[in-house]
């Protein structure tokens, strides 16, 4: 029996499949596997061996083919194993002709990835984006629960109509349950998305930055270094769920927010971008996407090109945006470096961990949230502290002098906010 020991995570034994289909190069298929390794390791999961499979394409009932799936059946019963995962999107009816077939626990990546999200959910906006996307991801397979009922009708002759109805109509019970159940999880999320928008509102003054990349590429560390704070980070595949907005100082009176969000990875199930809505909405908001990629990994391209994938689900492709290039202590090779930065060129490079390019970064960034920002010089009547206060609250003031019945200002501010202060200041006569 499977025991759940305090502090310390019950390890299932699994055995990897992949399929590399026509036109798919074979360092792609490998780099994908060993993706779905880590993921594996973050879910708690040994991984007892790896097998890939080649095909001109997918299997409709095995997704692998049928004697591929015997030889599968074997190896299972004779390791010992707990489940065999697959590296893509099984179908309902493939899932269930494998489990048969091989007489044992099958999942996908889909399921193993939902399964994490479930793990790491702390929050309760996380914990019901989460079971929204579990819930999406179940209602197609509802049929697979009731394949016994159907199995003992097919096995009587009489009754048979009698034995199917009960089944049928649970069926319909369970369906119409977690359709209303995900309909209460949306009106949850819009409540939760309405309140983000009243936030954003509330800092609409405040120049804004999210903070994408690829699970694992270092943007929680980097919000660290930058907000010069000590939020958790682990080296595990969707550490971090829920987004995370600090100020972050750039000057000595210049401040923007910024926040991490959610990390990317390949075959992302399009369940959790849905479901997860509310917290990407931050990512469309923001003033810049500040892409964290790992410079050190093997397959930084095919990194790169992930997240951009979901950018543009997300509607935020054309978006203004700076790679940051992460973790060159750790690049070997700094020509592929130079030749990544002459490849993709709104871009630089840094060390969140070592700190190294920080200061460069806040001053790219405090480039860009001034651009729209004109100086002002003003004569405030020392009665007026509402103004003032104005002007610490959305600009940058600059200098600052008492002369006799009034505060000599000298400011950065915004112009949608210059012409605020120009209006508080019409009815003053210094």
């Amino acid at each position: 029996m499977d025991q759940i020991i305090e502090n310390i995570e019950f390890t299932e034994k699994a055995l990897l499949v992949g399929v590399r289909l026509d036109k798919m190069s074979k360092i792609d298929a490998d780099e994908s596997i060993d993706e779905l390794e880590r993921l594996a390791d973050t879910a708690g999961v040994k991984v007892m061996g790896k097998l890939i499979q080649y095909r001109d394409s997918p299997d409709a009932a095995y997704y692998i083919g049928e004697g591929k799936a015997e030889e599968i059946a074997a190896i299972y019963k004779d390791s010992g194993l707990s489940m065999v995962i697959f590296d893509t999107d099984l179908s309902p009816a493939q899932t269930r002709n494998l489990e048969e077939i091989i007489d044992g626990k099958v999942i996908d990546r889909t399921r193993l990835i939902l399964d994490i999200f479930a793990m790491h959910a702390r929050t309760r906006e996380a914990m019901l984006e989460v079971e929204l996307a579990q819930l999406a991801y179940q209602l197609p397979r509802l049929t697979r629960l009731w394949t016994h009922l159907s199995r003992q009708a097919a096995g009587s002759q009489r009754g048979g109509v009698g034995m199917r109805g009960p089944g049928e109509k649970q069926l319909d019970i369970d369906r119409g349950l977690i359709r209303g159940r995900m309909s209460s999880l949306k009106r949850s999320l819009d409540k939760v998305s309405e309140n983000r928008q009243l936030e954003r509102k509330g800092r609409e003054d405040k120049f804004t930055a999210a903070l994408v990349g690829y699970t694992n590429a270092g943007k929680s560390t980097l919000l660290n270094a930058l907000a010069h704070e000590n939020l958790y980070t682990d080296d595990k595949l969707f550490a971090t769920l829920d987004p995370v907005t600090r100020i972050v100082p750039l000057s000595e009176n210049h401040h923007i927010l910024v926040t991490d969000t959610v990390g990317f990875i390949r075959k992302l199930p399009h369940h959790l971008i849905a479901s997860f809505k509310a917290s990407l909405e931050e990512v469309n908001e923001a003033d810049i996407i500040i892409h964290v990629v790992d410079a050190s990994h093997p397959n930084v391209k095919q990194q790169i090109a992930a997240v951009n994938n979901v950018l543009e689900q997300l509607g935020a492709s054309g978006n203004p945006s700076l790679m940051v290039f992460n973790k060159i202590d750790k690049v070997e090779d700094m020509n592929e470096l130079s030749t990544l930065r002459r490849e993709y060129q709104n871009s630089m490079e840094i060390s969140a961990l070592k700190g190294d390019g920080l200061d460069n970064l806040k001053s790219i960034l405090l480039k860009k949230a001034s651009k729209n920002e004109v100086e002002i010089e003003l004569d405030i009547p020392q009665s007026e502290g509402k103004i003032v206060n104005y002007l610490y609250n959305h600009g940058e003031v600059i200098e600052k002098e008492f002369r006799d019945s009034h505060i000599h200002i000298r400011a950065r501010i915004d112009r949608k906010f210059a012409g605020k202060v120009e209006k508080l200041m019409e009815p003053i006569s210094v």
